[in-house]
């Protein structure tokens, strides 16, 4: 057994897990109408998130394992309006579990501080020049994943797209 095997689950099942399918379930994505029509991606993004509300984007259950989180979100509201990045805040629950295993700003969490974006290329994490906030730590759970994400700032978040894979 190598550390890395610790994260392995067997007999595993791919899954995307976005805002139109918070669960990940099977047949559940791109079914939601635009105005293109039905099967067009309806609900790819989260949008405009209140103030101070705090929005689930991922509701999985498990055993499973996150291999990938890819995020993107502009990083001011107004010209006058920025540190978005400082004041959304992430918050993943492991298991029906009460308190966060994981309690941070956004940028924070894609090592870009100081609620602006930055770029950052190394093998857990990629930031990309348009704000593609990507994280490849394997994030394993035994019953439940839970990720969620609070608008501190003080205006509402216009759009917030994300993409999991589960193995």
């Amino acid at each position: 057994m190598t550390l890395e095997s610790l994260t392995k689950i067997r007999h595993e099942s791919s899954r995307a897990v976005n805002a139109e399918n918070p669960t990940g379930e099977p047949g559940k994505g791109g079914i939601a109408a635009s105005e293109l029509g039905p099967s067009r991606k309806g609900s790819p993004c989260l949008r405009n998130i209140p103030v101070g509300a705090t929005a689930t984007f991922a509701d999985i259950t498990g055993p499973g394992c996150i291999r990938h989180i890819w995020i993107t979100v502009d990083e001011k509201t107004t010209d006058a309006d920025c540190f978005v990045l400082r004041d959304l805040v992430l918050r993943f629950y492991w298991d029906d579990e009460e308190e966060p295993s994981v309690e941070c700003p956004l940028g924070d969490f894609f090592c870009c501080g100081f609620g602006r974006a930055c770029l950052v290329n190394s093998m857990p994490v990629a930031v990309v020049p348009n704000r593609g906030f990507n994280m490849y730590f394997s994030m394993p759970f035994g019953a439940r994943a839970r990720i969620t994400l609070e608008n501190q700032h003080k205006n509402a978040t216009a759009h917030f797209s994300t993409r999991l894979t589960t193995p």
